[in-house]
């Protein structure tokens, strides 16, 4: 999964965008922050999607 594959399911989820700092975009959800790195169409490292999944609590695979 890419970064911008990510930011579509934590807003569907019903994420908001917080801000944008450099190519990392900071997503909000109940008062609980997640960092999103987008680099292009890189795919994000399974360690991150597990990261990103357990701040978050939305299942993303």
């Amino acid at each position: 999964m890419t970064g911008k594959e990510v930011i579509a399911k934590l807003k569907s989820a019903g994420g908001a965008l917080a801000h944008v700092h450099g190519s990392h975009h900071v997503l909000t959800k109940a008062g609980q922050a997640v960092p999103v790195p987008v680099h292009g169409s890189r795919e994000l490292g399974a360690g991150l999607l597990a990261a990103i999944q357990r701040q978050s609590g939305v299942k993303l695979k």
